[in-house]
């Protein structure tokens, strides 16, 4: 275990000792209560986690990331700096452009996951409509195949 200057752990963190080489929090990390580090995982300056954060082993974390509360991350992943993780969001792949705003689990970009959940609230009303139209549509075809092939109803 490495940690370097200015590290603030708080009540009830879990911080594993590497297996092989070092679990490195490096200048100014910051941990609220409850967070789980797991081993050969390497933060980046300035971090911070909210509480009931959870890091699998060897993953690598840029510079001045933000996660929120019961962030999860997954093993072996690359996080770029200045990332902003939202709470509840579950990372399952690295993130590799520096300064995004990941949400949702599995996480991906906030914007469009903001545009998607939209569209999730509304999922109820809009499968009403499809049902509706596929109703109506199915009801037309069989007034087509009723009148025959040719057959106009003008």
């Amino acid at each position: 275990m490495i940690i370097e200057d200015d590290v603030e752990i708080g009540a009830n963190c879990a911080i594993d000792r590497a297996t092989l080489g070092s679990t490195i929090l490096h200048k100014g990390v910051k941990f609220d209560n409850l967070i789980h580090i797991a081993h050969n995982v390497e933060i980046g300056e300035n971090t911070y986690f909210a509480a009931h954060g959870v890091v699998a082993g060897s993953t690598k974390i840029g510079k001045n990331c933000m996660f929120s509360g019961q962030v999860g991350i997954v093993g072996h992943l690359e996080i770029a700096d200045n990332t902003t993780i939202t709470a509840q969001s579950g990372i399952s792949k690295s993130i590799t452009r520096k300064g995004e705003v990941y949400m949702g689990s599995p996480a991906f970009d906030a914007t469009k996951y903001r545009k998607a959940y939209i569209h999730f609230r509304n999922l109820d009303a809009l499968v009403q409509r499809v049902d509706k139209l596929e109703k109506q549509n199915s009801s037309t075809e069989k007034k087509e195949s009723l009148q025959g092939p040719g057959i106009s109803t003008i």
